[in-house]
Order: C-alpha cells, then sequence, then structure tokens
C-alpha cells in the first residue's frame, strides 16, 4: 500500500491511524476540517473532486453533541445525516479504493449498544455501518478489505467532552484505563502491514472488553 487518505486525521484517533501508516512508508494525506467537513455536500464535493483515488481510506469524522432526544432539533438531525451519513456515501461512490485496497470506518460501541445521550450517534453511525456492510461484498470482488472499528471510551478530546471526571470513571472500567488512539492506529497498520485481506465485512469491538454483548 503506498495512498492512504484518513479523514479526521489532525488529530485523535485519525491522528494516530496517520503516524502509524507513516511509519510503515504510505504516502498519507491526514485530512482535517479545512480540508473537508463531511457535514457540508459542498466541501465533500471539492474533496473528491481533488482526492479520488487512493490505496487506503480511513473514514472517521468527530462525533454529535450529547441531547437527549427530546432536545434534538430538526437542524441537528441535518446536520449530522450529513456528517455522519450521507458525506461518507458520497465519498464512496466518488473515491476509487484501487484493486487490493482498504477501507477502514471508525465509528462507536454505540452501533452495538444504543446510548440515549448519544442517540443522533447512535442512530447515523448504526445506519452507515449498513452501507458499509452491504458495500464489502461488492468491494471484496476487487480484493478490497473493508474493516469497521467500532471504538469504546479512547484517550481523545472526544471522551474529554462527554465525562467530566475521568480519572474516576477509569475505575469503572475493566482494563481500569481508556484505551490509547496509538492502539488503533496500531491495529491498523498491522492488518495492512501483514497484508491481511479476509476480515472484510466484519465490526471489531475496541472497547477493552467494557461491552456486554457477544456479538
Amino acid at each position: 500500500m503506498t495512498r492512504a487518505i484518513v479523514l479526521g486525521g489532525s488529530r485523535g484517533i485519525g491522528k494516530a491511524i496517520s503516524e502509524s501508516l507513516k511509519s510503515i512508508g504510505c504516502e498519507v494525506f491526514a485530512a482535517s476540517k479545512n480540508d473537508i467537513d463531511t457535514s457540508n455536500m459542498s466541501s465533500v464535493k471539492k474533496f473528491v473532486e481533488i482526492h479520488d483515488q487512493t490505496d487506503v481510506l480511513v473514514l472517521n469524522t468527530g462525533g454529535p453533541v450529547a441531547k437527549e432526544f427530546a432536545n434534538i432539533t430538526e437542524d441537528d438531525w441535518n446536520l449530522y445525516h450529513n456528517q455522519l451519513f450521507l458525506g461518507f456515501c458520497k465519498i464512496l461512490q466518488n473515491i476509487k479504493i484501487n484493486e487490493g485496497g482498504y477501507i477502514f470506518l471508525i465509528s462507536s460501541s454505540v452501533i452495538k449498544e444504543p446510548n440515549s445521550k448519544l442517540i443522533i450517534s447512535s442512530a447515523y453511525r448504526a445506519a452507515f455501518s449498513e452501507v458499509f456492510k452491504i458495500l464489502s461484498k461488492s468491494y471484496a470482488g476487487k480484493n478490497i478489505s473493508c474493516i469497521n472499528i467500532a471504538p469504546g471510551l479512547i484517550n481523545t478530546d472526544r471522551t474529554r467532552e462527554l465525562i467530566e471526571n475521568i480519572k474516576e470513571y477509569e475505575k469503572s472500567l475493566p482494563m481500569k484505563r481508556l484505551g490509547e488512539p496509538e492502539e488503533i492506529g496500531n491495529f491498523v497498520k498491522s492488518i495492512i502491514q501483514n497484508n491481511i485481506k479476509y476480515l472484510s465485512g466484519v465490526v471489531i469491538n475496541f472497547d477493552g472488553a467494557n461491552s456486554n454483548y457477544i456479538f
């Protein structure tokens, strides 16, 4: 693999993936929100006109604000429909993934265990995960692997926005700590570096044994 596009590549999980891929010689375009805002279809259109082909694509974006269902506005729904669903769909329709390549989706543990305060994220990340699963079958014909990584609590700015007292909260976790972005970066790197292809169309729960579901 020689070329990679990592959305949300300037911070957090995206940055960790970008750095890991650079360490194995990939030419990485780590896209920030200044390069592409997936909630803005004009921004998406401009981006895919410039970046229309790659070997590795990482679909990654920030999460919605935490809101109870009764407080979610129509503008909220429209904004995150674009950011978490439609924007990614348009990207996959317009960026060619070279044969033998990889697509990684950074979703969230809420696709399997919905959270009432993260209902927007739960809804739209789950919806796009359905699309991603269906597309994985057609991509398989070109030996392109599609892997959905569903992180739990990772040591990022996003987690610090959602949890007030991180140190206290960590005591309740099975591993007594948050996951580190570099762990996800190293996972992505190892898949590519070892040419693992048959792992495709799957969801990888990256949550330090914190979830209660089996599948």
